[in-house]
């Protein structure tokens, strides 16, 4: 198979070109893989042969035990998140926070993360699943949210707050955490975009999706002239979604709380065609990253003073039982 390869956005890119940690190349020309790690670390590679193809074969997947995943905290530990996020809420420091904790397992040897690929698009089939195989790390994503869009000059943002199993469990704490962080990201965009271009096409949208129903909102702006990846980087990043209202105090008590890195998860995953201007880049959410021999995955929860900590446990073993189960298995068919 290609030593680094990326799928995403329906295409097969290979043969790569560059690889760089500076945005500004994106502005510049080729078609690009971009992951950007929550803690910031870029990687944007450049790829010379792009086009229009399905995922490359593979064989079955070889996949850790079920119960080889640990958790970064534990429930006891992150319901003591929950309410430490409760206590910075009532002292007036934050409205919102998002707590997240990182599973890992040992990987075998024979592992094949495009066989992981294939059975994610099989079985939980995501807008912005992509694989992104490059030199010390592979990231294979299903997610199913938008962080940055571009066409032109046209950035857009689909924000995703509030999960249910169903719509009938989504809760007026939902409502106002999705509306919390819609006016964050608007205000993210309003940094770089031309005066009077944020709009909100679309608010508190129930979607439906694999194992999961969540509330989704639209944000759409036109850059100011002058203004590209580096800036829109700088003004929307880390995305609102993952972190929290207002965002400099939601870094702050992540940062305290969580024990381990973010990596890709809840950075962004996705592609940008510098010669076209167009772009889709994801919330790195229901992503898993390999490095060595392991895997790693994300779930989080978005916490309000209106949260219960067991049910925002719930919701972290909601967002992850599924990709945990898929990526646990062994062999079989794909």
């Amino acid at each position: 198979m290609y030593d680094s390869f990326a799928h995403v956005g329906g295409r097969l890119a290979t043969g790569l070109r560059d690889l760089t940690t500076d945005l500004a190349a994106l502005d510049g020309e080729g078609w690009w893989a971009v992951v950007v790690d929550y803690e910031g670390k870029v990687s944007c590679a450049r790829f010379d042969q792009v086009r229009h193809a399905p995922l490359p074969p593979a064989g079955p997947w070889h996949g850790p035990g079920a119960r080889q995943w640990r958790s970064s905290l534990d429930r006891a530990a992150y319901e003591r998140g929950v309410q430490a996020i409760r206590e910075h809420i009532r002292q007036g420091e934050v409205y919102q926070a998002n707590l997240t904790r990182i599973l890992t397992a040992p990987l075998p040897p024979e592992a094949d993360p495009l066989a992981l690929a294939h059975r994610l698009a099989e079985r939980n089939p995501a807008a912005y699943a992509a694989v992104i195989s490059l030199p010390g790390r592979t990231v294979v994503s299903a997610s199913p949210e938008l962080y940055l869009s571009r066409d032109g000059a046209v950035v857009e943002s689909r924000p995703i707050k509030g999960t249910g199993a169903t719509e009938a469990d989504l809760l007026d704490k939902d409502y106002s955490e999705n509306v919390m962080i819609v006016d964050l990201v608007r205000n993210d965009l309003g940094r770089v975009a031309a005066v009077g271009s944020v709009q909100v096409p679309a608010l508190c949208v129930p979607e439906a999706y694999p194992g999961s129903v969540h509330l989704v909102s639209t944000v759409r702006a036109r850059l100011e002239p002058g203004k590209g990846w580096p800036e829109l980087f700088s003004a929307t990043f880390p995305p609102g979604s993952i972190t929290g209202a207002p965002k400099s105090s939601a870094l702050r008590i992540i940062n305290e709380l969580e024990p381990e890195p973010r990596g890709p998860y809840c950075g962004a995953v996705g592609w940008v065609d510098a010669d076209r201007g167009t772009a889709a880049l994801a919330v790195g959410i229901r992503t898993f990253w390999i490095s060595g021999q392991e895997i790693r995955f994300g779930t989080g929860a978005g916490i309000t003073w209106g949260s219960d900590p067991r049910r925002e446990w719930q919701e972290t073993e909601l967002k992850a039982s599924r990709l945990i189960a898929l990526a646990s298995r062994f062999g079989g068919d794909r």
